[in-house]
């Protein structure tokens, strides 16, 4: 079974990945940042990288969806493949970060690899205000992401909302700005009970 929790940068999306794999004994596939070899070059000069970073992990991505078609385990994903396809790629296209060759050769190569592989069982989305993203991106204090533009979190936070609309599977989505499942064991209760309605019961919560 395959869980993918998607969400803005700064959302919680690592956070809510290990208490789930913690609370229901899954296996955690975790987003790696730090042996990702674009990332700094990126935030510093966008327009170079944004094609190098997004190639890498779309690879990172495909990967990691091809191994999880092949266990038997239950899968708890930080961030999916479709992200980087309908959010970040087409964004920073959108800013002039990437030329229409370069996102064009992007597009072609994600459908293809998207008619190899088949939806998460459930698609878990933490939505976030940008002052929400803001706040934790400040607290958690990784120097790359000081520099990052207000407009890009924007830029990234409008596509988020226009992918989900259109998510053609199993979806839950959860209130980044009020649900604090991080801090609070009663709001992680409540993200819980959903997922065993959605997963598991006669008569799913949603």
């Amino acid at each position: 079974m395959h869980i993918a929790i998607a969400g803005n940068i700064g959302s919680g999306k690592t956070t809510l990945t290990c208490m789930l794999a913690k609370h229901y004994g899954w296996e955690p596939r975790l987003e790696s940042v730090s042996d990702n070899p674009y990332l700094e070059d990126f935030y510093a000069d966008m327009e170079r990288w944004a094609f190098n970073l997004q190639i890498y992990f779309l690879n990172r991505r495909f990967k990691d969806v091809v191994e999880i078609s092949r266990t038997d385990k239950v899968i708890v994903q930080d961030r999916t493949i479709f992200e980087d396809a309908r959010i970040f790629a087409p964004n920073l296209h959108d800013q002039g970060k990437m030329s229409d060759r370069d996102f064009d050769n992007y597009c072609d190569l994600f459908d293809l690899m998207m008619s190899l592989v088949k939806l998460p069982d459930l698609m878990i989305y933490i939505r976030s205000s940008v002052s929400t993203l803001v706040a934790q991106i400040q607290k958690r204090g990784r120097e790359y992401e000081q520099s990052m533009r207000l407009d890009y979190l924007q830029g990234l936070e409008r596509r988020y909302e226009q992918w989900i609309e259109t998510y053609p599977g199993k979806l839950m989505i959860i209130d980044g700005d009020n649900c604090k499942f991080g801090d609070n064991l009663e709001h992680f209760s409540q993200v819980t009970k959903r997922i065993d309605g959605l997963l598991y019961g006669l008569f799913p919560i949603v």
